[in-house]
């Protein structure tokens, strides 16, 4: 039987990957637009002549966007599927960036960038539920962030594009270009199969059945996946009732809030949104500002490899306790730079390597951890509503983090600004004691078990 078996599963897994991936370059349009933005940003400003509070608007509009799309992606998910959901997001993706790349006021400028938003909100909810309800629990930690490395990569493959286009000045076609990623994106995921657990949901058992065999072969696995998806299914409550009625499930949406507003107040999307403005306050020229955002870029996609590779090894709360100390050391130094001031060459290159250790500290922990585990600690009977929380979550903190930073910048200083987001750091790692629990290697419905028992937050991994 192993010799026949062997082959099976190992089809099974590699089209499980394969799924997963395809699933993940939903992180591709969300990169590629935080990216865009950074390096077209002065650009635009000089091209309207507008103010740095219009600016703001710009920058963060899109994740006021992300906001009402996350909210709205909750009830689309749950009655349209995981897999047409993703298509809407696509669709809105392609409308969003035509619409700025053709932008002739600042207002359009902002339409353009909302409708973005709504595509990247939708995308951000239910790219992490879909990889957490299709990938097996030996790999599902990779696979979920995979998502949070190919927003890396988007980001990266627009500061390429955004340093490329840079000596042109044209913001159009910055904004206007990564209409073609999305419109691929928008091919590849007609190819994906449905959540079984949705197919489920919607009493869909024999689709969800072969589904099932294509991601995990044995037919072992099949059936005791298919009992535990049913015995969930027998819990009555749902989303906002199961909210109200439910203790543990409020704790578990709690948990998630608390963890994607831990995210945004790290900082990292402070660099990501506004990397060329940082390295000005340094003392370099636009075209140095462009070239070492993509440095900054390509030290995030690396560094998120490292979270890829150790994340369903070492366990996610180890990794978080060595990405938030890496982060507060990074960030305490660059800001206790700026306080001294930076005068000389390597003083610049001093400072710009410690902003690329906060950069690894992110990649490597919270950035794609905080995605895994909001997606693996909610309940089946929940799962929408309380990742659609917890992502709402993420966007609100998004936009507050873009819309007041360069108000921080001209009002406490570069410093101060940089020292406070060390001390977000420091508070966290104590909040990772105390709350986060560890998942690695542990099946989504033994968390659901461990949380509906009633125990602690920090053992329902256990």
């Amino acid at each position: 039987m192993s010799a026949i078996a062997t082959p099976v599963a190992t089809h099974a897994k590699a089209t499980a990957i394969f799924t997963c991936v395809l699933a993940a370059l939903a992180g591709l349009m969300f990169g590629l637009d935080i990216g865009v933005i950074a390096g077209a940003q002065q650009f635009i400003q000089k091209d309207f002549a507008i103010s740095d509070n219009t600016i703001e608007w710009i920058v963060s509009i899109m994740m006021a966007g992300a906001a009402v799309g996350a909210l709205s992606a909750g009830w689309l998910s749950s009655q349209l599927g995981r897999k047409r959901s993703l298509i809407l997001g696509a669709v809105l993706f392609v409308a969003g960036s035509v619409v700025c790349g053709v932008a002739w006021t600042p207002e359009v400028l902002i339409v353009g960038r909302f409708v973005l938003g709504l595509a990247i909100g939708i995308a951000s909810f239910t790219a992490p539920l879909y990889l957490a309800e299709i990938a097996p629990e030996s790999i599902r930690g990779a696979m979920i962030s995979l998502y949070q490395l190919m927003i890396t990569i988007g980001i990266l493959v627009a500061a390429l594009s955004n340093a490329a286009l840079s000596y042109t000045g044209n913001w159009r076609w910055m904004l206007g270009i990564i209409a073609i990623p999305g419109a691929l994106f928008l091919v590849g995921v007609a190819f994906l199969p449905e959540s079984p657990r949705w197919l489920m949901m919607r009493n869909r058992e024999p689709e969800a059945e072969q589904v099932l065999h294509r991601l995990l072969g044995s037919t072992d696995a099949i059936a005791r996946e298919i009992g535990e998806i049913r015995e969930q299914l027998k819990t009555p409550q749902r989303g906002i009732h199961m909210f109200f009625q439910n203790a543990n499930f409020r704790r578990s949406v709690g948990l998630g809030v608390l963890l994607q507003i831990m995210q945004q107040l790290t900082g990292m999307n402070v660099v990501m949104y506004y990397a060329p403005r940082i390295f000005e306050g340094m003392g370099y020229a636009t075209e140095a500002q462009m070239w070492f955002t993509v440095i900054v870029d390509l030290v995030n996609v690396l560094a998120t490899f490292i979270a890829i590779g150790l994340v369903d090894k070492l366990g996610r709360k180890p990794i978080l306790y060595i990405g938030f100390v890496v982060m507060v050391l990074g960030l305490g130094v660059v800001g206790t730079m700026m306080h001294l001031g930076i005068h000389t060459h390597v003083q610049q290159i001093f400072t710009v390597g410690m902003l690329l250790v906060f950069i690894v500290g992110f990649a490597m922990s919270a950035g794609p951890l905080i995605w895994t585990l909001c997606s693996e600690i909610q309940p089946l009977k929940g799962r929408d509503f309380g990742i659609g929380c917890s992502t709402f979550t993420n966007w609100a903190a998004n936009w507050l983090v873009g819309v007041s930073f360069l108000s921080l910048l001209n009002g406490i200083g570069n410093a101060a600004t940089f020292w406070l987001y060390a001390a977000f750091n420091a508070v966290f790692i104590v909040l990772t004691i105390w709350l986060v629990p560890e998942t690695k290697g542990v099946t989504l419905e033994q968390i659901e078990r461990n949380l509906m028992s009633g125990k602690r937050l920090r053992e329902i991994g256990r």
